[in-house]
């Protein structure tokens, strides 16, 4: 069904969803209310947040030379492929540069949906991460070195700079299917009463690969959501030895909501540290020191709703 180019047009179409909401209400209740679960179900999931997924640690070598660190995440409102053929969308942030306390290096994010990172083998994610090489090299104008590693952590940088990276753009338009029946559906109303259409699909070819595997990546705008959240109470102090000798630096986290340390989700580089629970608390800080990440350890008191994070001071 095309978007209704003029107000007066979606107005009618919004009044023509309203009024067949209105008769199924009435008429059949109980597929009413599967319907309607249905499309809050949906809306929830759309408005979750992007989540990391894991972090690749390369070089960019023209036109200058120095590290870039490719943060992969999980974003449901990022559509899947309808099938291995066909393209790959994904949402990318910008390419940051950043000025760290001991390095100058580049980060940028790339959401794929969750089931595109569920790769079954290790020669299809190397596939995924090759397109994704050549997404960044083309879109950006750079040249990268292929040889890459995974980084201890999943995400280079704080949760809360990911999330507005990759919000930063407009509405996706929804992927129709060409036999979609001509009724007036919520996803449908979503998008018109967004802006305007925007025409952001960038296709990158796949040259090196054979028929049977994915040939394209296209890329999807996003936007940007308000979110509340707390920020929780916390300790921060710094263990010395007797010669006042920085060692370690502990973080308490008060979370009196959490009932198990898998809501948690945490997120620590050299210079920082990112303590989320979606919907509940999030906590961001620039740390006094520089600290060994992977040498890093945490732990959740469940009865005091306590998270203790150890980081070694190098």
């Amino acid at each position: 069904m095309a978007a209704p180019s003029h107000p007066e047009d979606m107005l009618t179409q919004v009044t023509q969803l309203w009024s067949m909401l209105d008769e199924m209400s009435e008429s059949t209740p109980e597929s009413y209310h599967r319907f309607m679960q249905q499309q809050l179900e949906d809306a929830k999931q759309y408005c979750a947040p992007p989540e990391p997924h894991l972090c690749l640690q390369t070089h960019i070598l023209d036109p200058n030379e120095k590290s870039l660190f490719i943060n992969l995440c999980r974003w449901k409102r990022v559509p899947a492929p309808k099938s291995p053929t066909d393209p790959i969308p994904l949402s990318a942030g910008l390419l940051e540069e950043v000025s760290g306390k001991a390095e100058l290096y580049s980060i940028i994010d790339i959401a794929y949906n969750p089931s595109v990172l569920q790769r079954e083998n290790q020669a299809e994610m190397d596939h995924l991460i090759t397109l994704t090489f050549k997404y960044i090299e083309e879109h950006y104008n750079l040249s990268l070195s292929h040889s890459y590693h995974i980084a201890t952590f999943t995400l280079k940088g704080s949760l809360k700079r990911m999330k507005q990276s990759l919000r930063g753009g407009p509405v996706p338009a929804p992927l129709l299917n060409k036999n979609m029946r001509n009724e007036l559906t919520l996803d449908l109303m979503k998008h018109n009463l967004g802006e305007e259409d925007h025409n952001n699909t960038t296709l990158l070819p796949n040259k090196n690969v054979t028929q049977s595997k994915v040939h394209l990546i296209e890329e999807i705008a996003s936007m940007e959501l308000p979110e509340e959240v707390n920020t929780p109470a916390y300790e921060l102090t710094i263990a010395k030895d007797a010669n006042r000798k920085p060692l370690k630096i502990e973080l308490k986290v008060e979370l009196p909501k959490v009932s198990s340390v898998s809501e948690c989700e945490l997120s620590i580089s050299r210079d920082d540290v990112i303590v989320e629970v979606p919907e509940k608390y999030r906590l961001q800080l620039d740390l006094p020191e520089l600290v060994n990440e992977e040498a890093t350890t945490a732990t959740f008191n469940k009865g005091k709703g306590v998270l203790l994070i150890t980081m070694p001071i190098p």
